[in-house]
């Protein structure tokens, strides 16, 4: 991102110096592009701070309602009911061993927009995949099958996007709920789907030399954030994984998993008249979840509201800092040179030039496709509820950032080698960007 950041900013500067030299030739305009150049940076850095502002309640609202859900159970629930699935998907991984529940649970609580709760499982089923490694360093199998459903989970609720919408002004803010199931059920079936065709085509992992295995397995503690075994909360989420791991009869899960199918060309075919439904249901339902569970739910929604006001102000220098690269590199011009030609090509597919940035940037930054979602919706001239906004808002919440998942996965257990990882992650991002621009066209194109 430190690479990006600053090539937008002086491809932006280079292309206003460009246009500034007929004007200091003395060119007569009331336009100077220097002078452009530095309001659009002023304009965009207070409207940085204005967007996360009107964030904050947005944002607390929603992490108040998850923290209830969390608390009441529901991940668990969740984890427990697509157990069978996952015994299938992956049959070279025992059934009751800690990988199992751990990796359950990180594809639950991304399920469930619920990102800091993900990684942390994420990490843990990594390092259990690990201890079942027979090739230290090198990716085995499950683990890249494993990343590559992590980086397409299918998402029920995006809740950060919904908030950001509903900052914005959108009059539909939980409209992309099923546009985003839609993109993400696409994604993660093609993402299982190459995964397994590549076991096929690469050759089974092969060991390392001996001085670099010896290496690896000396290798210093995880740092930068990622957790280890020893942090203040591994023992309870060693309790919510060894939960996980009890599985419902298997007829419940089918029964559930097929009402969840069933639901999804209501959708399609209904999404316009469920969205507006879905945010006061949503609040119902898992506040009713909360006291059905015995959930302390007004203390506990606090909690997790607290929580959220924390992320809204987080994010303001993110915001800040890719807001005011964006509005230079519109401000001087570039944007529009860059795109422009590809924009008028993929235009015919769906994808209008205003979205491209998006698409590309989406699984190399996932602050800096937030900072472009946050500028392209907030334009006056696009807004939330446009085509464009949906799809935009839509490829926000069906793609991850793959390749920073790779990078603090992969690192969290000191693997070199890949293999073929890249392959079913990439696939998957292009599924979901393919899925996406077909489900927002047939809804609100």
């Amino acid at each position: 991102m430190n690479g990006i950041f600053f090539a937008i900013v002086l491809i932006s500067f280079a292309v206003a110096a460009v246009r500034h030299l007929p004007w200091l030739a003395g060119a007569e305009s009331d336009v100077v592009p220097m002078d452009v150049l530095g309001q659009a940076m002023i304009t965009s850095a207070t409207d940085a701070v204005t967007l996360a502002i009107g964030l904050v309640g947005v944002m607390a609202l929603f992490l108040g309602l998850m923290k209830v859900a969390e608390r009441g159970g529901l991940l668990v629930i969740i984890a427990r009911l697509v157990r069978p699935l996952m015994v299938r998907l992956f049959p070279e991984i025992p059934p009751e061993h800690p990988a199992m529940g751990a990796m359950i649970l990180n594809m639950s609580a991304n399920a469930l927009g619920l990102g800091n709760a993900a990684t942390p499982f994420g990490i843990r089923a990594m390092q259990q995949l690990d201890k079942l490694n027979p090739v230290k360093g090198t990716a085995s199998n499950a683990m890249i099958l494993f990343l590559a459903i992590n980086t397409s989970s299918v998402t029920l609720l995006a809740t950060g996007v919904i908030a950001l919408r509903a900052a914005s002004g959108s009059e539909n803010p939980a409209g992309i709920v099923p546009t985003t199931l839609v993109a993400t059920i696409c994604s993660t079936a093609t993402a299982i789907i190459v995964a397994k065709l590549c076991i096929r085509w690469f050759p089974p992992a092969t060991a390392l030399p001996p001085q670099t295995a010896e290496a690896i397995e000396n290798g210093d503690k995880i740092e930068d954030g990622i957790p280890s075994d020893d942090d203040e909360d591994s023992e309870a989420d060693g309790q919510l994984v060894q939960a996980a791991a009890r599985p419902y009869p298997a007829y419940v899960s089918y029964l559930v998993l097929g009402g969840i199918a069933g639901f999804i060309p209501l959708t399609v075919f209904y999404g316009r008249e469920i969205a507006p439904w879905i945010i006061p249901g949503l609040m119902l339902l898992l506040l009713g979840f909360g006291v059905a569970r015995r959930v302390r739910i007004y203390e506990v929604f606090v909690e997790g509201a607290r929580d959220g006001f924390q992320v809204a102000l987080r994010i303001i220098p993110y915001l800040v800092a890719i807001l005011v690269a964006v509005g230079m590199f519109r401000a001087s011009g570039a944007l529009e040179m860059i795109i422009a030609p590809i924009g008028s090509v993929t235009a015919h597919f769906g994808m209008p030039a205003e979205a491209l940035p998006m698409a590309l940037l989406r699984p190399l930054s996932g602050s800096g496709a937030y900072g472009i979602l946050a500028s392209i919706i907030n334009d006056p001239a696009i807004g939330p509820d446009s085509y464009t906004g949906y799809l935009v808002s839509t490829l926000q919440g069906s793609t991850e950032t793959t390749f920073y998942v790779l990078a603090v996965y992969f690192g969290a257990v000191q693997i070199r080698r890949i293999r073929y990882a890249l392959i079913p992650a990439l696939s998957a991002d292009l599924a979901g960007i393919i899925a996406a621009v077909a489900i927002v066209s047939l809804m609100y194109g």
